[in-house]
């Protein structure tokens, strides 16, 4: 072979070598970047986990074992006593009959009036719309604390007060404009060329919303009920002004009374966490992958 037939093959032989040492670097970089986020998020999530995990460990742990130096991070003899001991309060059974009836109520309430109007403003045009949206996205920017003393005095007017008709009525108001404004969403990612078709198929309104929009929206429909749960039993602010009377406390509510001016109670605080955690978890898991669902079926509109 000639040398200038040499000179020809050479550069033309690098040029794989060197795209093939990019690629490589370029596959490394990738790597150690996928490595440094991973453990990012192991760090955030152990900061996240942690909290709960020494609640649920502080519940089986003894007197001494909580005041403990250095302090135990697994009970070395667990106990049950704290456990025994919110059991056997009667207002913990009050507590949470309150808690699930309020919640019963406020959920399904929410959901069928916001998804209503979300539907509302999604599909149709009216009058006085965009007042109405802006309405929706005003309240949710007011912090709740400015809304305790309205509120109580309203409710007090209206014979309301320490009542729970009267924290269903106020947690009502405050979820309906989360549970419309997401909703909407929902809906409003459902193309309405798949109504007009079934309509055009012989379908009703009716029909087309039975079998196109609810079937779409079921999703969305189970995520927003899994958070307007989650709002409503947690809820203490205004439990804590409009409740009164300790036999109709609310679960959040009722925690507050391991709290007194001679020291708290943190083994049956801690237990009482644990217990009324256990729902929320449960409803949890049972719908997650709806959930999950529900999530992304809003992110991207047909």
């Amino acid at each position: 072979m000639s040398t200038g037939a040499l000179k020809s093959v050479g550069p033309s032989a690098a040029r794989p070598a060197a795209s093939t040492v990019r690629t490589s670097r370029a596959g490394r970089m990738r790597a150690a970047a996928t490595s440094v986020w991973t453990a990012l998020g192991i760090v955030v999530i152990a900061v996240w986990i942690f909290p709960v995990y020494w609640m649920a460990t502080t519940a089986f742990k003894s007197g001494p074992a909580m005041a403990a130096d250095p302090p135990q991070l697994w009970p070395h003899s667990p106990t049950l006593v704290h456990f025994r001991k919110v059991v056997d309060d009667p207002l913990f059974w009050d507590a949470v009959t309150n808690s699930a009836l309020v919640t019963a109520i406020t959920v399904p309430a929410a959901v069928l009036v916001a998804f209503g109007s979300a539907l509302a403003i999604a599909r149709f045009r009216f009058r006085g719309r965009g007042l109405y949206v802006t309405a929706v996205m005003l309240v949710q920017m007011v912090p709740h604390v400015a809304l305790v003393v309205p509120v109580f005095l309203t409710l007090s007017d209206v014979g309301l007060s320490d009542s729970v008709p009267g924290l269903v009525v106020t947690y009502l108001a405050f979820i309906l404009p989360f549970a419309v404004w997401t909703l909407r969403g929902f809906i409003a990612a459902v193309p309405k060329d798949l109504e007009e078709a079934a309509m055009t198929d012989g379908c009703t309104r009716m029909g087309a919303f039975r079998h196109i929009i609810l079937p779409l929206t079921l999703p969305g429909l189970i995520a927003t009920s899994v958070y307007s749960m989650i709002l409503a039993w947690n809820e203490y602010l205004f439990a804590y002004f409009i409740i009164a009377s300790p036999h109709k406390y609310t679960v959040p509510l009722w925690l507050t009374h391991f709290v007194t001016s001679e020291g708290t109670d943190y083994g049956a605080l801690m237990a009482g966490s644990v217990i009324v955690s256990v729902p929320v978890v449960v409803f949890f898991m049972l719908v997650q992958r709806h959930l999950a669902a529900g999530l992304t079926a809003g992110a991207v509109k047909g």
